[in-house]
Formats: structure tokens, C-alpha cells, sequence
């Protein structure tokens, strides 16, 4: 089916729920040995003991008011992003398809950095990067409207979870409240911020040889950079989980 930019395809969104996303993930072709974790706490450290170390991946989900006050000027002054490659430090996907931020999330989690490696190489998510790797941004965007494995994927995880799927629903033409932003160390050791609704990816500066992105640093470049109260002004509704090995 080609793409169709007039009418464009509109997912479920997908419960925030570390289940889910670990459902999806394995669905896809990713080793059971990695799972998502919920991160209940940035201060605790009793708590941040809880999540398997080192960690791949975060995902950030925030407030939409909240994510335009932290990005919005620096998304608008961005130039659209052109790279390709095996060179890419990083493996970045525009978002087309509406109501598939957690599905973006979650690609970029598992695409980029050391968890790749945990890809089995007969899956349908090895194929998609073997042929996403040289493609510029807006055919690797349509590479993944129109790929069947992953939406059938997807589809699947979003029946999942504790809320019903047609709670998750989304009326057209409204937009989904939320933002799912993944913090990736890359190739290149620089922690990346990706956004599929963002202009392209984000260097975030260079992390040390054994920092992650649940390191001190990690979070001080990534994460806490939504959570001043210039930025909050009283806003709930966050959430945040690791890709890391499925126990600790």
C-alpha cells in the first residue's frame, strides 16, 4: 500500500506500560534478555537500584504544553535533518503515522546503540534497518508506514495493557496530549535525543566511557532538562522508563 500523506494512516496509541512496550519489542524480533523498567524516582537512589544496569534507553513521556515550552523554539530553528548511512551515529525516523509516538519511541530505543545487538538477525526489525540504514529521512518514514510486520506488530501490543483499546482511541483530527522522546547513547558515545515529530535528532553532548543514559550526567543533559518549574508550571502527567536487561 503506498503512502498516502492526504489521509494518513492513524495508529491506537499504545498504553504507556512497560509490558507493552517489552511486548512489541519481542514481537518484533528483540531477544527476551531486555525489557522495558519503570523508573519511579531520579532522586532515590534505593530506587534507581532497582533498574538493571547499563541502560540502553529511555523514554520520556511528558505533557505536550510541557514539551513545547522545553523544545518548541529550538524545533522551530532547526534545519530538516538529511543524513543517511552506515556513518549515521545514530538510526533516526520521522513520524508519519498519526498517534505512533510510542512506536517511534520504541524504535529508536532498540535501533540505536548496544541494544541492537540484542535484534535477532532473521526478524522483520533486522530487515527494517538493513534497508532503513542508507535511506534519507522521508523514504525511511515511508519505508515504515508501509511496512505490514511492523503494524502488525503494533497492532497487537495495543490491545494489551489495563486500559481497554478503544480507550486509547484518538477522534480525527485531534491530537494525541503527549510526547514520547527517547534518549539514546550513540556510536559515537554523544547522547542523542529523538523525537519523530522533531526537525531531526539532537546531540546532547558527549557521555563518558561509563556513563549511560540513567548516569548523573545522562539525566542532566537529557531528562532534567524538562523538569525546571520554568518548564513544568505545575504540570502532571510524567513518565519514564529504561530498556535494560530483563532482570537484574
Amino acid at each position: 500500500m503506498a503512502s498516502d500523506t492526504t489521509h494518513p494512516k492513524t495508529f491506537i496509541a499504545l498504553e504507556n506500560n512497560p509490558a507493552v512496550f517489552s511486548h512489541l519489542i519481542h514481537h518484533l524480533g528483540v531477544s527476551p534478555t531486555l525489557a522495558f523498567h519503570d523508573i519511579y524516582s531520579l532522586s532515590s537512589p534505593s530506587l534507581l537500584a532497582l533498574i538493571p544496569r547499563p541502560a540502553y534507553a529511555l523514554i520520556f513521556i511528558c505533557p505536550a504544553a510541557v514539551f513545547f515550552r522545553a523544545r518548541g523554539a529550538e524545533n522551530d530553528a532547526m534545519t530538516a535533518y538529511t543524513s543517511s548511512g552506515p556513518g549515521e551515529p545514530i538510526l533516526w525516523i520521522r513520524q508519519t503515522i498519526r498517534h505512533s509516538c510510542g512506536l517511534m519511541a520504541l524504535l529508536h530505543a532498540i535501533c540505536n546503540g548496544p541494544a541492537r545487538s540484542h535484534i535477532r538477525p532473521t526478524s522483520p526489525l533486522a530487515a527494517f534497518i538493513e534497508a532503513a540504514v542508507p535511506l534519507q529521512p522521508t523514504e525511511r518514514a515511508r519505508l515504515l508506514y508501509d511496512d505490514p510486520d511492523i503494524e502488525a506488530a503494533h497492532k497487537s501490543a495495543a490491545q494489551l495493557g489495563d486500559s481497554p483499546a478503544g480507550e486509547l482511541k484518538v477522534a480525527e483530527g485531534e491530537e494525541y496530549g503527549y510526547h514520547f522522546l527517547t534518549f539514546v547513547k550513540g556510536d559515537d558515545g554523544h547522547l542523542w535525543e529523538l523525537n519523530g515529530g522533531m526537525e531531526g535528532p539532537v546531540d546532547r553532548g558527549l557521555l563518558g566511557e561509563g556513563e549511560d543514559v540513567l548516569s548523573e550526567r545522562g539525566l542532566d543533559l537529557g531528562v532534567k532538562t524538562f523538569l525546571g518549574e520554568d518548564v513544568l508550571r505545575g504540570e502532571v502527567g510524567f513518565s519514564l522508563v529504561a530498556l535494560a536487561a530483563e532482570e537484574v
